[in-house]
């Protein structure tokens, strides 16, 4: 159990070592070499600007962050949905499979024009930009995790005479957790960078919004302060997740 308890320890603590180190060699190059402000302002600067905005940045923050749980929801929902249709039928994945592939090499950044143009400048375009850039990791990591049954398993279950629907809420699907958990963790990242994306396009809200202003004005320690807050909405958001896979694929915990 101390092993257990010192190895949390330190990976807490790990990382907040390393964020140190790293602001510490930033602070200290920065005033070395008197590095001007519009080029690279130091984190004591950026630090005072996040206290004094702090409520500010956090409102565009929480709109960005809104964004990207509603597109997260829908494309994950919807690629579970086809991930199982794709287990089912090998026909329907090899007709549908290449679409897939489509809409993750087409950059979002190109489509977000059109996303305003369709859903408008409000918070449904920004939810359809997070949605598309997550969709891709939930059906390829769906449909492998209900394709890795164990055959003895299936076997057993069949030997039972259990129902299709049996099979699939006993066994494969609970098998495909982990690997749907897996898409939702890579899916916190993309579905925040996607929300971010829309609102460079076209926005008056959201923390994107606010590193596109920033950007013009030249006003540089808030940009870089919008930025440091979109990176720990996206830390957080992973956090959320991962909390939640500890809970809910709990036969494949071993600290306890």
């Amino acid at each position: 159990m101390a092993t257990k308890q010192t190895q949390r320890i330190i990976d807490w603590t790990m990382p907040i070592f390393f964020i140190a180190v790293i602001t510490a060699a930033w602070e200290f190059i920065v005033r070395i070499f008197s590095i001007p402000e519009y080029l690279l302002p130091a984190p004591s600067i950026i630090a005072v600007d996040l206290a004094q905005n702090f409520s500010y940045l956090a409102y565009h923050a929480g709109i960005t962050l809104t964004e990207a749980f509603l597109g997260f929801v829908i494309a994950n929902l919807l690629g579970i949905i086809v991930a199982t249709a794709f287990s089912r039928s090998k026909t329907l994945e090899k007709g549908l499979y290449p679409f897939a592939i489509a809409l993750k090499t087409t950059p979002i950044i190109a489509l977000a024009p059109l996303l305003v143009l369709w859903f408008g400048n409000g918070i449904a375009s920004k939810v359809v930009a997070a949605a598309f850039v997550s969709f891709f990791p939930a059906i390829v990591n769906t449909t492998k995790g209900l394709r890795s049954i164990d055959v003895e398993s299936l076997d057993l279950f069949k030997s039972l005479s259990a129902s299709k629907w049996q099979i699939f809420s006993k066994l494969r699907f609970p098998t495909a957790l982990p690997y749907i958990f897996s898409a939702l963790k890579i899916s916190t990242s993309l579905a925040v960078i996607g929300a971010i994306v829309g609102e460079f396009v076209g926005a008056n809200k959201g923390i994107g919004f606010v590193i596109l202003v920033s950007s013009y004005h030249l006003e540089i320690v808030r940009m870089f302060s919008a930025v440091i807050v979109a990176a720990l909405t996206g830390i957080i958001f992973f956090g959320i997740v991962s909390l939640i896979e500890k809970r809910v694929v709990f036969w494949g915990r071993t600290d306890e």
